[in-house]
């Protein structure tokens, strides 16, 4: 393997810190639905915390896979649909947010299906209003989480925070849309 090439490797430090993410899914939805927020809270936090510490590590040590690759964006969108899903379900986000959340996600990943399927490579690159709506989805749901887990009042800054996450879903999504569109008509586009 030549320096900074992903390997194939499973097994290296950051994949299973990624995998130790993936797994604390079933656990965060299982407190959040047993109303158990203040440890769901945590959950929450720490996987946030080992999606830092896993690419710094992977980049740190130059063990960059690409296993690594695909597990940590699955981890992180796992993490987050879920709990966007769950608090929606105990009335703690609003219901049309987590559909909202998901339908994006569902087109993008549909998007990039059919670009696959009639054979426009390159993958997805994340687009900055991603970048930028997935960090607002992950401080709405830090939010609620706290203010639910911990009993803090935070109504006037979750509204806010709810139709920030909405606005740069909708953007996001259009322009991803809007991408995939572009690649689909060629180089020239």
């Amino acid at each position: 393997m030549l320096p900074g090439e992903p390997s194939h490797l499973l097994l290296t430090l950051p994949n299973l810190i990624t995998l130790a993410r993936l797994a604390a899914v079933p656990a965060t939805v299982w407190l959040i639905m047993h109303h158990r927020l203040e440890w769901a809270f945590g959950l929450f936090l720490a996987a946030g915390i080992s999606d830092a510490l896993d690419g710094w590590l992977a980049r740190y040590t130059n063990s960059r896979s690409a296993i690594g690759a695909m597990l940590d964006p699955l981890a992180d969108k796992a993490l987050l649909v879920s709990v966007y899903v769950t608090l929606a379900a105990i009335g703690a986000l609003p219901d049309w947010l987590a559909i909202l959340v998901v339908f994006r996600d569902v087109v993008i990943l549909g998007g990039a299906v059919l670009l696959w399927m009639l054979g426009v490579g390159g993958g997805v690159r994340p687009l900055y209003v991603s970048k930028l709506n997935t960090a607002l989805q992950l401080a709405l749901a830090t939010l609620a989480l706290f203010s639910l887990g911990f009993g803090v009042e935070m109504d006037g800054i979750l509204t806010i925070f709810i139709w920030l996450v909405a606005a740069t879903t909708v953007w996001s999504g259009i322009s991803y849309v809007i991408a995939g569109a572009a690649r689909l008509r060629g180089p020239a586009a």
